[in-house]
């Protein structure tokens, strides 16, 4: 398993596996597939282009991508120090694998060395246990939570707000 910072070229694997994801997982994204499914190819990958305060990690098995992750420091000057991570999809042949784990310490890396941020947030869905699990092993702890954050055929849902306090 291999992670790397994804660029124009992963535009139609990076695309296949969001719209997966989004499919599979309603509940994990604000975002939905009838919002997505009609975004140009020239559009994800002008999304992947390089960019000073932002990345998105893709996990890698067998040349496959099994996983991806973003991360996007925070544009206001005062809250420049956090950067948030977003979008975070491991496909079932990837779980259990470690593609998970690897992105969230890619990205942590990232954010702590090329963004020199201190703080890194995320929000999960309140019944996803196994990331808020895999989250809290890297050093992540809720803050708080927003009842009724997500509404999702009908049915409100909780998102549990999560920190990762970076080593200096």
């Amino acid at each position: 398993m291999t992670v790397r910072v994804l660029g124009p070229d992963d535009a139609a694997a990076y695309q296949a596996l969001r719209l997966q994801g989004l499919r599979e997982c309603p509940l994990a994204f604000a975002s939905s597939f009838e919002e997505e499914v009609e975004t140009p190819l020239a559009t994800v990958a002008e999304r992947l282009a390089a960019q000073p305060d932002r990345a998105v990690f893709g996990a890698f098995a067998a040349q496959r991508l099994v996983g991806v992750l973003g991360l996007q420091r925070e544009q206001m000057r005062k809250l420049a120090h956090k950067a948030l991570l977003w979008g975070m999809y491991v496909a079932p042949q990837g779980r259990r694998e470690g593609a998970g784990r690897r992105l969230v310490a890619a990205a942590l890396s990232h954010a702590a060395s090329a963004l020199g941020v201190s703080r890194v947030t995320l929000y999960v869905n309140a019944q996803n246990v196994a990331a808020i699990a895999l989250y809290r092993s890297l050093g992540f702890e809720a803050f708080g939570v927003e009842p009724g954050c997500m509404q999702v055929d009908g049915e409100l849902h909780d998102e549990i707000y999560m920190l990762c306090v970076l080593p200096t």
